[in-house]
């Protein structure tokens, strides 16, 4: 077994590679009847870059392609305020059809209504990326720590997977650490293939990472491991999770470490909420919490950013994990992608401090 070995010094503590989008979000409101909405700027992996730069302090940045038109100044911005350094793809809007920043539309639900999400990502310019798109030599040659992304960037076109395989290789020679995060989506796989080709890639991609973020689910779909029927098997029950990392260790030996949440959904608002790590071969795994859900999305990107953290800190692997856990359960309490909370509350929290009013 093997530990990571994280770099003491670098201009960057982590790095990004995803495509932005743009949410529309008119709460509660069913989106058929909605009259007005918050625009939340988010992506799986961006988002987890600006959790540990607003949140926990990191220097973090995002590889990312960027539209020259008003959708873009509204990400720009976005990124500005989270503190986080941008690497652009330029692209030049037609003022008809694009090249666009995607958009997704979602309401909450409520109660015994679930969310609804779906979206627009037609002529997407985070599509459009390709090998060549970014000196990795200039970017890491500077000096990052950590390096990640995710499988909704890996879906979206044939040349995005085959970017971050070019970007973990790089990173690999720089002596990064790099991560992914499976989130495996069946629906984005099948516009450039089917599930032979979502795994085939994901596959690559897990060759060249330290660690891997994914559920039952994801390994089984993303990777092509065997295991049980994820809709029949208890939800907080870790150990099919665990009986599965043999399979991924042995096939993946690069893999250091492996991480999940546990999310059982009993209405929309109300979830019971634990995670889990495989590290070094040792196996980690939190108490159960019940969330009162505002929002849900971004709980996970929520959980890999304090998870991280953790680790990029030298934190013991329990604590890591704790943090992760805080953190993913407090960005459900906010409305948005992106976190609101502090380091001083994951901390409480991943204590076991209570909800009392602060005074």
């Amino acid at each position: 077994m093997a530990k990571l070995n994280i770099k003491q010094d670098a201009a960057l503590d982590f790095l990004s590679l995803g495509a932005m989008v743009h949410r529309l979000d008119p709460g509660t409101i069913p989106f058929r009847k909605a009259r007005s909405f918050e625009i939340h700027v988010s992506g799986g992996e961006y988002n987890v870059a600006a959790n540990l730069s607003d949140c926990f302090g990191l220097r973090t940045g995002i590889c990312t392609a960027m539209v020259n038109y008003p959708i873009g100044e509204i990400v720009q911005r976005a990124i500005r305020e989270t503190g986080v350094r941008p690497f652009f793809k330029w692209f030049e809007h037609d003022g008809v059809r694009g090249p666009n920043i995607a958009t997704v539309y979602s309401d909450r639900g409520h109660g015994v209504r679930p969310p609804v999400v779906f979206y627009n990502r037609a002529n997407e310019a985070g599509a459009m990326l390709k090998p060549g798109d970014f000196d990795w030599n200039e970017i890491f040659g500077q000096g990052v720590k950590w390096f990640h992304s995710g499988g909704i960037f890996a879906a979206l076109s044939p040349t995005t997977s085959e970017l971050i395989v070019e970007g973990m290789q790089a990173a690999q020679q720089h002596g990064t650490i790099t991560s992914f995060d499976l989130n495996y989506r069946a629906k984005l796989w099948k516009t450039i293939g089917d599930e032979q080709r979502g795994q085939e890639m994901c596959r690559r991609i897990a060759s060249h990472c330290d660690v891997l973020i994914g559920n039952e689910e994801d390994l089984q779909k993303g990777l092509g491991m065997p295991g049980q029927d994820v809709e029949k098997a208890s939800k907080l029950d870790p150990e099919q999770f665990f009986a599965m990392i043999e399979n991924v260790t042995q096939q993946f030996p690069n893999v250091k470490l492996v991480a999940t949440t546990l999310r059982e959904v009993e209405s929309t608002n109300r979830h019971n909420w634990a995670a889990v790590i495989w590290y070094d071969g040792q196996r980690y795994v939190t108490p159960t919490m019940k969330l009162d859900v505002i929002c849900r999305i971004g709980g996970g990107d929520g959980f890999a950013a304090g998870l991280i953290f953790g680790l990029i800190d030298g934190r013991q692997p329990e604590q890591a994990l704790r943090l992760g856990w805080a953190h993913g359960a407090l960005l459900t309490t906010f409305t948005g992608d992106v976190t609101m909370a502090k380091l001083h509350e994951v901390e409480a929290l991943a204590a076991g401090g209570s909800a009392r009013v602060q005074r």
